[in-house]
């Protein structure tokens, strides 16, 4: 895992294990930028679930999303978790993302991302949206970092 600070001079970056647990525990959403086909910048706020093991976002979105269209064209994203209140903190980066389409992969990742952001499985929203992952309408983003840019103004 390569860690950068991104705000030298105020705060410090996260540790390895502060990377893995402001990702795994909080319940921010994830914005993930892409480049359309005339190469402009789009961002998408989303929710995500973190694979602290395996080092990897999962982001379940519509196969027609503005995000899966440009990522089948260009398969590069930036990303940025950040927490808006003081002290600041967050992790940002760039990777490269595998677009997964077969409901049988992308069923138990999405529910543990409506679990994440819902609580239950059985909320409203989380029954709309697994079903469309069920019919097949839905894919799973796989987004691999290739770095982690970090900071933390708690710590001085």
């Amino acid at each position: 895992m390569r860690i950068y600070n991104a705000s030298p001079g105020f705060g410090a970056p996260l540790t390895e294990n502060e990377i893995r647990h402001f990702l795994t525990n909080s319940r921010l959403n994830i914005h993930v930028g892409t480049l359309d086909r005339k190469n402009e910048p789009n961002i998408h706020p989303t929710w995500y679930y973190f694979d602290n093991i395996g080092n990897r976002f999962y982001i379940e979105t519509s196969k027609k999303s503005r995000k899966t269209v440009n990522l089948n064209a260009k398969n590069i994203i930036y990303y940025c978790v950040d927490d808006p209140n003081p002290p600041y903190k967050g992790v940002r980066g760039k990777g490269r993302v595998k677009i997964h389409e077969d409901v049988n992969h992308n069923i138990p990742i999405a529910e543990k991302i409506m679990v994440r952001y819902l609580g239950s499985l059985d909320h409203q929203m989380a029954k709309s949206l697994m079903s469309s992952v069920r019919a097949g309408d839905s894919v799973i983003l796989e987004v691999c970092p290739s770095y982690y840019s970090t900071w933390d103004y708690s710590k001085k």
